[in-house]
Formats: structure tokens, C-alpha cells, sequence
């Protein structure tokens, strides 16, 4: 699994509609994948029906410019072309600072079977999970986050209150899946603190994990064991240096401005 860098066409709120036709310009909750649709013909039907929600769209800078399915910008033929998309990565650690890990469903259309960070996922175009500003945006995703750790691990809300998530980045990269499917992201890291019960969702989640640094240093070590590639780029440049100071001097790594180019 190789990561690019992003090199593509600069997209604007001015060209996007020419770019992408399928391109909504106002945020909306959901965009009917049809029946019988040839992108998505034999995947589970789960999955399926979550192509349906619908991400935001981004300029290069993390400004919003509209909207599309997550089938749309998870298509590698309009990801070669610049689409791109916000997202967030949650890192939730116990109260002995293990790393809560998950390994992704098979019935899962984009890196099926792979390890990665505790959940990975995008805020909805929908009211309080959006944000034209850092700050609303960070607000945005800390909701997203709230409702996917529900809707893969079966984490309830009033265990990850929303003020316990702490923002530290952004990173902007791209990923092929396969030949067809992959992402293009800005991706929101977001650390929290907190013990929680958890229920995996078979349809997301196959199996999770609690990890030390040493511990998943070793997972990398297993050659028969495979890593989404936002997780990889995270933990190469700067999860282990966060993660030291995540009881002791974390303040200084937190709500960084500049996104990272991976």
C-alpha cells in the first residue's frame, strides 16, 4: 500500500461545479445511491447504503465549496482530478495511556481488513457538523466523532464528552485503496483520554485492540499484519512524540493552524 503526495488541480468554489458535476454547492445530508449502480455492485449492502451520506467538499486550504457522496469522493477517477474531502482521525487512549486500536470489517469498501487508529471517518454535511472556520470546524468533527465511535464501537456520547476531545492537526494526504476506491482528505487528529465500554459493530470493526507504543511498534514489525495509510503517516511523523507527552506537554502539540502536506 503506497501513499502519494497531492499533486493535482487547484480546486475553487469558482471551478468546482465544471470540475465535478456531481458536486453539490450547498451542504445537504444524503444523496441517493441508485439501485442497480455498476461502482457498487457486489459490496455489502451496509456499506453500500452509506455511500449515501454525504462529505464535504474542500478547497486545498479546508474551506468548504460544497458537498458530494461519500461514493463520489471515494472514487479514485475524481480524486486524480483533486477532489477532495474533510475527515478526522479519533486516537482514544485508557487510563494507562493504551492506544484503543480497530481493525476494519472486510465487508468495509475501502481498506477492508486493515488495522488503524481507534475510529477514522468524516463529519456530514448537516447542521453541527460542519464549519467554515477552524474553530466551528473543530467543533464539527468533535460531534462526527461522537456519533461514529457510537456507530462502530458502540462507545455511548456520555462517555466522550465533547469538550475531552483535543484537537492537534490536520494532514492533508492521498491514498489509493485499489484501482478504483481511495481517499483525499484533510484528516483532523483528535487525541481523548477516557475509559470506555465498547461493542464493535461487526459490519465495521472485526476485531480492537489496546496497545502500549512498544506494542504497536511490534504490530508494524508483522509482516502479515496491514495498516490503513493515514494511521501509517500519523504514527511516522508524529504519534510516538505526542503520545510521550500525552500526560506532560501535550498543550504544546494542540490546535496547530498550519495543515500538515503528507
Amino acid at each position: 500500500m503506497s501513499t502519494t503526495t497531492t499533486q493535482n488541480p487547484t480546486i475553487t468554489a469558482g471551478n468546482v461545479l465544471h470540475l465535478f458535476p456531481d458536486v453539490n454547492t450547498s451542504l445537504a445530508s444524503s444523496d441517493h445511491v441508485p439501485a442497480g449502480d455498476e461502482d457498487l455492485d457486489g459490496y455489502d449492502e451496509e456499506q453500500t447504503r452509506l455511500m449515501e451520506e454525504v462529505c464535504i467538499v474542500l478547497d486545498n486550504d479546508d474551506n468548504p465549496i460544497g458537498s458530494a457522496s461519500k461514493k463520489v469522493c471515494h472514487l479514485m477517477k475524481n480524486i486524480n482530478d483533486g477532489l477532495l474531502h474533510r475527515a478526522f482521525s479519533v486516537f482514544l487512549f485508557n487510563a494507562q495511556n493504551q492506544l484503543l486500536l480497530q481493525q476494519r470489517a472486510s465487508e468495509k469498501i475501502t481498506f477492508p481488513d486493515m488495522w488503524t487508529n481507534t475510529c477514522c471517518s468524516h463529519p456530514l454535511g448537516v447542521p453541527g457538523e460542519t464549519g467554515d472556520t477552524l474553530d466551528t470546524a473543530v467543533m464539527g468533527v468533535r460531534r462526527a466523532a461522537q456519533r461514529k465511535l457510537d456507530q462502530e464501537l458502540g462507545i455511548r456520547k456520555a462517555q466522550v464528552p465533547l469538550e475531552r476531545f483535543r484537537f492537534l492537526t490536520r494532514i492533508h494526504y492521498l491514498a489509493p485503496s485499489d484501482g478504483k476506491w481511495g481517499e483525499h482528505e484533510v484528516d483532523y487528529i483528535l487525541f481523548i483520554k477516557v475509559d470506555v465500554d465498547h461493542t464493535p459493530n461487526p459490519n465495521e470493526v472485526q476485531n480492537t485492540r489496546y496497545v502500549s507504543p512498544g506494542e504497536l511498534k511490534k504490530m508494524f514489525g508483522e509482516g502479515d499484519l496491514k495498516f490503513t495509510p493515514w494511521f501509517k503517516l500519523i504514527c511516522q511523523s508524529m504519534l510516538f512524540e505526542w503520545w510521550e507527552h500525552l500526560d506532560d506537554g501535550l498543550e504544546k502539540y494542540l490546535d496547530e493552524k498550519e495543515i500538515r502536506r503528507m
